[in-house]
């Protein structure tokens, strides 16, 4: 555990008084709450901090989808008639769940784009959409809208507003993690994310599993099931709060983003007809059926991770042992955090949890 405000192993971190995080140049903050520059190169470090968190290069990732920052794309379905209700309760409900783990400042809303509509046919977001979520280099969330993306406005809306409010929810954690960066080579590497100790050279020091593991002894994996129970529970409570329910296709998506997903709607996904040309279809399989590259996983009530958003994190240079939750006064270690992991088990594959019991 990492003492409040020390920089890690004894390496200098930034003087007191000279915290970028009271900066409001870049959304009030420069740094994420738990973020700390340690090695001697600190101003050099910050400057390279600063281009990466101050330029637009993750929508180029996606060129035929509009994204747009949070706050303007719940306006948008606000004016198309949508009720964002739902996701404001759970915004007010997960800001007093993250600050009894000592997580007082979330992800600024304007720091998450949000994708509203697509020019390629057949589009379709959500939560395990490939390639997006949240990037701690540029201290940014990328987000697609559940469902088909040809439209304006989300086609089931109450269940596009709960799975924003997951994602939301789910990149707040990460947001809030601790991490220590250092200049390697001149480019920015983490040197410790949560219990997460990493090389001289980012790469962390928690092997991935091979492919064969029935369990998992990968930190990253258990850590970012811990973050995901955390939002889907926000998220459950925000549906009953407003009466959500779906059913068909989109139940599953819907028992998905509120941690309800069982093992027989794991049998159900898997038997489902596979059409590899079909966005939706694969949306479908990464909830727990089959992912695209053809593993079969376990699926969990209360924790579940994407496949897709652990693939897209590497695709960002990070490893696959891209997650430990830690904040700044350490909330999320020790008790809390065994007791919210302990009873689960894990397909290191792709990242999903099932539990022993709840």
């Amino acid at each position: 555990m990492v003492l409040p405000g020390l920089p890690t192993r004894g390496t200098p971190g930034v003087a007191p008084g000279s915290d970028p995080r009271e900066d409001d140049g870049l959304t009030g903050r420069l740094l994420a709450p738990n973020e700390h520059l340690a090695g001697p190169e600190t101003a050099p470090l910050l400057t390279a901090l600063t281009r990466l968190r101050t330029s637009d290069d993750l929508t180029g990732q996606h060129p035929e989808h509009t994204f747009l920052p949070l706050p303007r794309a719940l306006s948008r379905w606000q004016e198309a008639g949508v009720d964002v209700s739902p996701f404001n309760d759970g915004r007010d409900l997960l800001c007093e769940r993250y600050a009894e783990l000592g997580l007082r400042h979330l992800l600024p809303l304007d720091r998450v784009l949000v994708a509203v509509r697509s020019t390629r046919p057949g589009a379709f977001g959500g939560f395990h959409h490939p390639n997006q979520g949240y990037r701690h280099l540029q201290m940014q969330a990328v987000i697609t809208m559940y469902g088909g993306m040809n439209a304006d406005a989300p086609e089931v809306p109450a269940l596009a507003v709960l799975d924003l409010l997951r994602a939301y929810a789910h990149d707040c954690l990460h947001y809030g993690s601790y991490r220590s960066y250092q200049l390697h080579g001149g480019e920015v590497v983490r040197t410790q994310y949560g219990l997460n100790f990493r090389r001289h050279d980012g790469r962390s020091y928690s092997a991935p599993d091979c492919g064969a593991s029935p369990t998992t002894r990968n930190i990253g994996v258990v850590m970012e099931g811990a973050c995901d129970r955390e939002a889907r529970s926000i998220t459950r409570s925000a549906a009953a709060t407003h009466a959500i329910t779906a059913t068909g296709i989109d139940g599953f998506a819907f028992r998905d983003v509120t941690g309800q997903l069982d093992s027989a709607d794991a049998a159900e996904l898997a038997g489902a007809p596979k059409d590899p040309a079909s966005e939706s279809t694969a949306y479908l399989a990464s909830m727990g059926g089959r992912s695209s590259s053809g593993l079969r996983h376990l699926s969990a009530p209360s924790t579940q991770i994407s496949l897709q958003r652990s693939r897209s994190r590497r695709a960002w240079k990070t490893h696959a042992s891209y997650t430990v939750c830690m904040t700044r006064w350490g909330p999320l270690s020790g008790v809390k955090i065994a007791n919210s992991i302990q009873s689960l088990r894990t397909t290191p594959s792709s990242g999903m949890v099932s539990p022993s019991g709840r």
